[in-house]
């Protein structure tokens, strides 16, 4: 239970990870925050011990850029989005390659998992999305709609609904039981970059315009507008009771966001340059990592409960 939002977040400890070839383009936690998933314009991805930092193991197969990387809820599978065109789900115990799905016309930029591990849903410069069978790797349904490039995607906790964030500056909610479209969110003003669900059902989306915009999806309405983030926001995490947001921006800011109120109680600064990915472990805290370069720079931030 968050108690007291307004103490302070203490960093408590800071770790790199350089081994890449080229820029990093996404960084995830496994659910445990055990594991640290990397992927890169080198077309790899790099599975890390969050902890110590020791690579565990090297991805190998796409032929072009990896754009955005994913854990399964069970930590089973991973799964990998490039602009080659397909997307990958992987074994996580061996790092080998389990499944190459191919659908998309286009450059993939983004791919999640559904919290039951049945689905996965990608979307990319085709303007689609895509929903997948995990286990069979077969093509369900194509998601049609946006009017330009699909960049964020997000899967509801009860695995009933999927968001997706594009280019046009929408949020489309898909009913994954009917597979057909539930609403379209406007209200941004730029490319929506960054989605996230929270146990209680809000939708969290970030933009390019420099805002968080906190909905309630089934309802179709807003409930917050979160301003003053200044700059492109990369990544969203809500706390696992929900009560707070955690907002990763271009300038390298973490902002912390009160729920109830829909107002910023802390800002966090220190990584060299954006973050990338952000986590709240079980433990409470809060795990950001940011690229530098070819390298990654992990963030711990301790909050007292």
């Amino acid at each position: 239970m968050w108690r007291n939002p307004a103490e302070d977040f203490t960093k408590v400890g800071v770790k790199y990870f350089a081994r890449h070839k080229g820029e990093v383009n996404c960084c995830v936690f496994s659910p445990d925050c055990q594991i640290l998933l990397t992927c890169s314009d080198d077309s790899r991805l790099h599975l890390w011990n969050a902890r110590s930092g020791q690579l565990l193991a090297k991805a190998s197969g796409h032929k072009g850029p990896v754009k955005s990387c994913a854990f399964s809820a069970d930590c089973k599978l991973f799964a990998s989005a490039s602009h080659d065109c397909s997307v990958r789900i992987w074994d996580t115990a061996t790092a080998t390659c389990q499944s190459v799905l191919t659908g998309h016309r286009k450059c993939v930029e983004t791919v999640s998992f559904s919290p039951d591990c049945k689905s996965l849903i990608s979307g990319g410069w085709d303007k689609d999305a895509i929903l997948w069978d995990v286990q069979c790797g077969a093509l369900v349904r194509v998601l049609s709609g946006h009017n330009d490039a699909v960049q964020s995607s997000a899967v509801s906790r009860d695995s009933r609904l999927a968001a997706t964030g594009s280019w046009d500056c929408t949020v489309k909610v898909w009913s994954l039981l009917t597979q057909r479209l539930e609403t379209t969110l406007e209200g941004h003003r730029g490319n929506v970059t960054s989605l996230c669900f929270s146990v209680s059902g809000m939708l969290a989306s970030g933009s390019w315009d420099g805002t968080v915009r906190v909905w309630l999806p089934r309802a179709g309405s807003a409930i917050f507008v979160l301003e003053g983030c200044g700059a492109w926001v990369r990544t969203l995490a809500f706390s696992r009771d929900g009560l707070v947001l955690a907002s990763a921006a271009e300038n390298d800011m973490v902002r912390i966001w009160d729920m109830s109120t829909g107002k910023c109680i802390k800002r966090l600064q220190g990584h060299e340059e954006s973050a990338l990915g952000c986590t709240f472990a079980p433990s409470g805290a809060l795990l950001t990592a940011g690229s530098v370069g070819s390298s990654q720079q992990l963030e711990k931030w301790q909050q007292d409960y």
